[in-house]
């Protein structure tokens, strides 16, 4: 399963777009096209292996292509070094947890006939370095994202990517999810999983139809941010655009995307910036603290299954599905706690006869048995504190219309981290706008508290990418 001669084609002719890209747009917008474009375009499963070093598939050229050209053609100032803190710390951290995870788990685990293997000194180097892969897009993001204009560039770049989207997403809700396999050769996913209601969910070019409906919320929450500030989209009015991705997201038929959409729309066309941050703040500490939540049931699981059963008793049975499966997960990392159980299924519950008997869905779980509680605090540390940090210096933004657009910025991260409780979409778009954000609260943090203006000027058409 790994897809046809033109998916390899496909695959490794990205990097001829992203130097096309670097060569003829701005620097802000190749960094942002070329790490979206690949999430929207290229082959999921196709990947190829050297001995040593990590696959190259989607994810790992979607973060070297745009590194390289950046390394290459960025300015010695935008390269500068910055000060050693709390986010260094976490990064360091993140790099680090691999080594200590291997150094506790060098002996292998016996499972009747099946072999879990020893976590030895190579898979502590891979790991290390797929854990900088992963950074990579984060990196760049708060290098060379950072700056005012560069978040509504990644906002405009939503709502344009999610237009452009539209019609794939349409051929397959009305045909059924096909285009990966007629044109990669291969379906990424599963009809029994992408089939709701009587229908399908697109997936297009994604991992699945749930990844496709919350880069179609993300997108949904940025067009209600220009709705707001009355910023026109291919000379249109926004709010024809947020009423069209909102019925898209409907026809896409995932729930959760959809009960996001329903609250964080109405949240930024109509509650104040700072408001937003508030809430955003309130998503980022829920998913930092749901481990120590579920661990001491302090989380309200049996509510949660009860209200689903309201709706729906086959969501409410996977939801408590769901839960039971997270619980033994976590029962099991609680042995390993700090630094987890290390890769190749070691992390996973067993029977007697060696048989997974566990779902593991959630990003949050998997980082959890794998690289423990410091593996976790690192991962969503990043993710979180820019968010954090980006409310305790937005008295800093200098206009009204600044806030509003960092302010649905903030709520798209902090969304994201919810995300990551039931789900794992964590990549590097993702990322790469988590960057961005820890970068704008690097540049507000420097600067000094600005007088209000509360000007929402128009864009001409020149601004519309």
């Amino acid at each position: 399963m790994t897809g046809n001669i033109f998916s390899y084609f496909v695959l490794f002719a990205w990097p001829a777009v992203v130097i096309f890209l670097f060569v003829s747009r701005p620097q802000n917008q190749a960094l942002i096209w070329s790490v979206l474009g690949a999430q929207l375009i290229l082959p999921e499963v196709t990947s190829f292996k050297i001995e040593m070093l990590p696959a190259l598939d989607k994810n790992s050229v979607a973060v070297i292509a745009p590194a390289l050209a950046c390394t290459i053609l960025a300015s010695p100032k935008v390269r500068q070094n910055n000060q050693w803190g709390l986010t260094e710390f976490l990064l360091a951290t993140y790099l680090v947890c691999p080594l200590v995870t291997s150094s506790f788990n060098g002996e292998p685990i016996i499972l009747g006939s099946k072999i879990l293997p020893a976590a030895g000194y190579y898979d502590a180097v891979s790991a290390s370095i797929i854990q900088l892969l992963n950074l990579l897009p984060y990196l760049l993001g708060r290098r060379l994202l950072g700056a005012s204009p560069d978040t509504e560039q990644i906002l405009r770049a939503l709502v344009l990517a999610a237009l452009f989207y539209s019609l794939p997403m349409l051929l397959e809700i009305r045909l059924s999810p096909q285009l990966h396999h007629w044109i990669y050769g291969v379906f990424q996913s599963s009809f029994v999983n992408e089939g709701r209601l009587g229908g399908f969910r697109p997936t297009v070019f994604m991992k699945n139809g749930l990844a496709v409906a919350f880069f179609l919320l993300t997108s949904l929450i940025a067009a209600a941010m220009f709705w707001r500030i009355r910023r026109t989209v291919f000379h249109l009015a926004p709010g024809w655009f947020v009423l069209y991705l909102g019925v898209l997201l409907v026809l896409c038929k995932a729930v959760g995307a959809l009960v996001y959409g329903l609250i964080l729309v109405p949240v930024v066309r109509w509650i104040q910036p700072r408001r937003q941050i508030q809430i955003a703040m309130a998503l980022v500490l829920i998913a930092l603290s749901y481990p120590i939540l579920r661990a001491y049931d302090f989380f309200p699981t049996d509510s949660l299954v009860e209200t689903a059963k309201e709706f729906s008793v086959d969501r409410a049975a996977s939801l408590k599905t769901r839960f039971d499966q997270e619980q033994q997960l976590l029962v099991h990392a609680s042995s390993h706690f700090f630094f987890g159980w290390g890769r190749f299924g070691r992390s996973r519950v067993y029977d007697e006869y060696g048989k997974d008997v566990t779902l593991s869905d959630g990003r949050w779980i998997i980082t959890m048995g794998t690289f423990g509680f410091m593996g976790f605090l690192a991962e969503f540390g990043l993710l979180v504190l820019p968010v954090l940090r980006v409310a305790s210096a937005f008295h800093r933004v200098k206009t009204y219309q600044e806030q509003s657009l960092l302010a649905a910025l903030t709520l798209i991260v902090g969304v994201s981290c919810i995300e990551q409780l039931p789900n794992d979409s964590l990549g590097p778009w993702m990322w790469l706008i988590a960057g961005a954000l820890a970068g704008r609260a690097d540049v507000l943090r420097r600067t000094k508290k600005p007088g209000m203006s509360h000007a929402i000027p128009v864009a001409p058409a020149s601004q519309v990418m």
